[in-house]
Parts: structure tokens; sequence; C-alpha cells
């Protein structure tokens, strides 16, 4: 117990800097095999903004991750050739704006990146008035729209996936449990959608100060109330790099296991794989993209360039699958929108993939229970969507 919570204070210092990290960029790992192939001929140009130049030696690694994930993904594309340009931004919105304006100068057809929202953001302000939209592997939603989507993971997307499969497991009466800062008031909002859509009911509501005393201090009072509103269900949105390890420990602690009330992640319990082993997430769920997609992806970037992808390269990857099944029907001009938001969706590394109307994605994922320190696969991730979405 002691040694759990030195390790789950330490984590605590560096709560902060992951949870911006999480709001502000697509921080979150990715996945995959091979993407639907286009037809046709002819080459559909591509910009991908990638963010070397900054003098960040992680940036000017991630910039080369994306851009190899890029190219497996055009290797694998049969009957369609695709002109790809690295635009590099420096992690910089002014240079990303330019960037993606020159890009746009130089004939492309759609905007691959870049990585951060501000970036993002202003890359898809300066193409808008030229009907070029962008592509960006943020997961924050609320720079999507208009001319601008995000590939990354997004809370609704897994708070909707995680609410459905406790619904059906006659867990439906969730007690949200968030940190008191941006991205626990994000994810709160979020779960309380999903549980909703879902049909369930979320019968409380508890909080902790952003803090290791914080967190001690509202242990009892969550379990107390969980208990008082009969919860089958805590659904936390703390993070491994954040207050999981203390927060799930105190619960436990204090009385609650996921065999008295289910424990359920709004974030990848599996990242880092030390945090399958903390006693207090065992028996808990999380969503995570197609594991065997995701593994074959790395094989194959690792026998391809000789080292592990970057976590979220594999987000160039469903940019160029996504481009690639709609270049038999669009040579010519920007990619529209009506096109990139085709209810059918795309495979990528992620598994399937479609963007919405709204900036947004919806992804095909996968339920896991931890248990005895592993991950088991207890509810697949779909391999086609069965509707028009959400």
């Amino acid at each position: 117990m002691l040694s759990v919570l030195r390790k789950a204070r330490k984590s605590l210092g560096h709560l902060a800097v992951a949870a911006a990290a999480l709001v502000l960029a697509a921080c979150v790992p990715a996945t995959g095999p091979a993407p639907s192939a286009g037809g046709g001929s002819g080459k559909v140009q591509v910009a991908l903004l990638v963010p070397s130049g900054s003098g960040q030696a992680s940036d000017a690694v991630l910039a080369k991750s994306l851009e190899n994930a890029a190219r497996l993904a055009i290797s694998d594309l049969r009957g369609v050739s695709i002109d790809l340009r690295v635009y590099p931004t420096a992690g910089s919105p002014t240079q990303a704006a330019a960037q993606a304006q020159k890009a746009v100068a130089e004939g492309a057809q759609v905007i691959l990146g870049p990585v951060f929202a501000q970036e993002a953001n202003a890359a898809g302000v300066a193409v808008a008035s030229a009907g070029v939209n962008v592509l960006s592997f943020s997961n924050n939603p609320d720079i999507a729209g208009n001319n601008v989507f995000v590939l990354g993971p997004t809370f609704d997307n897994t708070a909707r996936r995680l609410a459905g499969f406790a619904v059906r497991q006659g867990k439906g009466k969730i007690m949200i449990v968030h940190d008191r800062n941006t991205a626990g008031e994000l994810g709160r909002a979020a779960i309380d959608r999903g549980v909703r859509a879902a049909g369930g009911s979320v019968v409380a509501v508890g909080s902790y100060e952003f803090s290791q005393n914080g967190v001690l201090g509202a242990g009892p009072t969550i379990v107390k109330t969980a208990r008082d509103t009969g919860a089958q269900a805590v659904f936390l949105t703390a993070d491994s790099a954040g207050a999981l390890p203390l927060v799930s420990q105190v619960l436990v602690d204090n009385g609650m296991t996921s065999a008295t009330t289910q424990f359920i992640g709004l974030t990848r319990w599996d990242i880092p794989s030390a945090t399958l082993g903390l006693p207090g997430v065992q028996g808990g769920w999380f969503a995570l993209p197609d594991p065997a997609l995701y593994a074959q992806f790395q094989s194959r970037y690792a026998a391809a360039y000789g080292e592990p992808a970057h976590p979220i390269a594999g987000l160039a990857y469903d940019g160029i699958a996504a481009v690639g099944a709609l270049a038999r029907s669009q040579l010519q001009g920007p990619l529209s929108k009506s096109a990139l938001t085709q209810g059918a969706g795309f495979v990528g590394v992620n598994g399937i993939f479609r963007l919405r109307a709204d900036g947004q994605n919806e992804r095909g994922l996968a339920v896991a229970q931890i248990k005895g320190g592993q991950a088991t696969i207890v509810d697949s991730a779909p391999r086609s969507f069965g509707g028009p979405g959400f």
C-alpha cells in the first residue's frame, strides 16, 4: 500500500502537464494495419504538416514518425497515387497558418495535421476560403468544425462506447468521479452525455481537488456517496500519468472495488503497461482501439523503419487511409466535406473510423478488463458501422 501511494503521489507531480497535454493535443496512442484501397488513376496531392523545426528533439522525433506512418500507408494503397508533401510548422500557430497557405498555393487538395490544437485552428482559418479541409492530429473538440476535423480519440467517443457496454452488462446506474481541472470537467461532461445516450443514469457526481491531499480527503465521501445512491459503476476521468494510481487505491482502501462497484476508465489504463499492475484498477474496464490491428501496425512499422512508431503516428496513417479510399471518386480539386463525412467510414491503424459533420470523429473501440495485471478483451471492436452515427 505504501509503495503504491508513493508512486501515485509522485505521478501527481506531473498532473498539470499531463492534463494540459490531454486537452491541447492528440496525446492518446493510436493503432493499426491496412487502409481501404481506392482505385482509378492520377495523383491526389496531400500536405502533411508536422512540428519539426521547433528545436525540440521530441518534436523532431514525432514529425519523422508521422511522415513514416503516412508513407507506410501510401505503400499499402492499390491503384491510387498520393503526392505527399511535408511542411514543418515548428509547433507554431503562425507558421502552421503560413505553411497551410503555402501548401494550398502549391496544389494541396487536403491537409493532414498539424498536431497541436492552436496550430490546427490557425491552419484551418488560413485555408478556409480556399475550401481545403484540415484533418488535424488533435483530439481537442473545441477546434472541430467548419473545415477542421480532429483525428485524435475523443472523450465523447470513448464515453459512449463504455457507457453502452456498461448498460448492456446491467451496470447502468453510474457515478462520475472527476478531477477538478479542465481535463476532468471535459471528461465529466462527456461521460454524462455518453451515459444518457446509452440509456443509463448518472446517479451521482464526485470530484477531488487535483492534488495528493485532495484525492486522499475525497476518497471516503466518494465511496459513501456511491453506496448511498446505489451506483453500480464508478466512471473515472483520471489518467495513468496523473491521479489514477492514487485515486483508484484510495477508493479500494475505503472499501470499494470492481467486485462490488464496477470501475470504468475514460483513459487508456494500459499505458504505460505498469498501470495494469496497480491494485486499484484490477477488474476495471477501459476502451482501446482494435489491439490486433495495433500490433500489426507496430510490427510493420518497426520492420520498415527499425524502431517503434510514436504513439500518435497512426493518425497520419489514418488520414492517408481516408484520402486513399476517396481518391477513386475525386481526383480534382479539394476533397469535399461531404466525401470525408460519408457514413461508411474508413479503415486505418485504429480500426474503423468515420468523420462527423461537426469535425469530430467516431471510432470503433474494443472494451478491455484488467485481470491479474493483464488486459483482456471482453467486447471486441466492431469491424463496420451499423448506422449513420451520432
